[in-house]
């Protein structure tokens, strides 16, 4: 069989060159010629699955997209074919729990600021919102859920959006949607962005068009900015370039970028395959991930806050991401956006930092 996956997914030869034929290329631009004799698909959230690529997908028999996120691909098209579909749901929520940490504990250094007893609202308390809260949690912050839609089903200890607008860090995790009650296109539009405090952190690592770029420029250029941190842009890859000097933070959509979280996202698309094969899984995620730089570290006695940003930053520094950014941003590459992707370097988890000395308490903020 032959499969046509995403450049940006890592491991698809090492997971089926064995048994298939393998062809890789950007995502952001396949077309439908591309998929005339493809039997499986692997996308990432670059890619939309609609009518007019599949146009000419006569062969094809599996979709997979290695993200938790669904919003690019149209699923009621694919059941109508009879084209099965498989995503990969929390494979990158440890990633971007390591990012929303890293960007707290910079915030914190920047700001002055003590997290404990701060409130953080998580906005979408999904696999990835649940896991920033309990990052949040272990740092000793005052945690606010916010999810419409799992309260409308019976869920419990919820607040309003409102309520959770209010919070001294607020951070972004739904999916992206146009239509239906609880759309999230632009949820943080220009109304709620002006009754915001200047004083709060806002934080977006989920997608975009959720916030209105444009109404938060123009309050960012006001009298009373508010402190952000944005690994996702409206209309990406193109970047609403004014905005970002008025950005603590700005990344390029690589909050789940890490080599983790990129491998369970391939190797859920491989069980899925397989699975509708009927082939064994002759691999592990684990098997697929090299030894990290730097394994193991001691500590004497307990950390301060000070601290733990040191050691995130050891495994993760997210001021690396910015300055790159930055860097890209000011050039004269229309393409800098898709190219920080698809060049961006091995990440590994905070969980391949094993501490001794540390305590239970890093364990909960996601050390090994």
């Amino acid at each position: 069989m032959k499969i046509l996956a995403d450049e940006n997914m890592p491991f698809v030869r090492e997971l089926f060159g064995d048994w298939a034929e393998v062809v890789t290329c950007p995502g952001r631009a396949l077309t439908p010629e591309q998929l005339i004799d493809v039997d499986a698909l692997l996308v990432r959230s670059i890619t939309r699955v609609d009518e007019a690529l599949l146009a000419r997908a006569g062969r094809l028999a599996f979709v997979g997209t290695a993200t938790i996120g669904c919003d690019h691909v149209d699923t009621g098209l694919l059941a109508r074919r009879g084209i099965a579909f498989a995503s990969a749901p929390g494979c990158n929520k440890v990633a971007v729990g390591d990012y929303v940490l890293a960007a707290l504990l910079r915030v914190a250094e920047h700001q002055g600021w003590s997290l404990a007893g701060r409130s953080l609202a998580v906005i979408g308390a999904g696999n990835t919102g649940s896991e920033v809260a309990g990052r949040a949690r272990a740092l000793g912050m005052e945690v606010l859920r916010c999810d419409p839609p799992l309260a409308e089903r019976g869920a419990t200890g919820f607040v309003d959006l409102e309520q959770a607008l209010c919070a001294d860090v607020v951070s972004f995790h739904v999916p992206l949607s146009h239509q239906g009650p609880h759309a999230t296109h632009h949820l943080l539009d220009a109304a709620r962005i002006a009754r915001l405090d200047e004083r709060q952190l806002l934080i977006n690592a989920c997608r975009g068009d959720v916030w209105d770029n444009h109404a938060l420029l123009a309050r960012q250029q006001g009298d009373s900015p508010l402190t952000l941190v944005m690994d996702v842009w409206e209309h990406e890859p193109r970047v609403l370039a004014a905005l970002v000097p008025h950005v603590l933070l700005a990344t390029p959509h690589i909050a789940g970028y890490s080599l983790e979280g990129k491998a369970r996202g391939s190797f859920a698309l491989y069980q899925a395959l397989s699975r509708r094969l009927g082939r064994p899984c002759e691999l592990t995620a684990e098997q697929l991930l090299p030894a990290p730089a730097v394994a193991q570290i001691g500590l004497e006695g307990g950390g301060d806050q000070t601290l733990l940003e040191r050691l995130v930053r050891l495994v993760y520094d997210i001021e690396r991401d910015d300055r790159q950014f930055r860097r890209a941003l000011a050039g004269d590459d229309p393409g800098f956006f898709d190219r920080l992707r698809k060049e961006y370097p091995d990440r590994r988890e905070l969980g391949s930092l094993h501490v001794t000395g540390g305590g239970e308490a890093l364990r909960a903020l996601g050390f090994g």
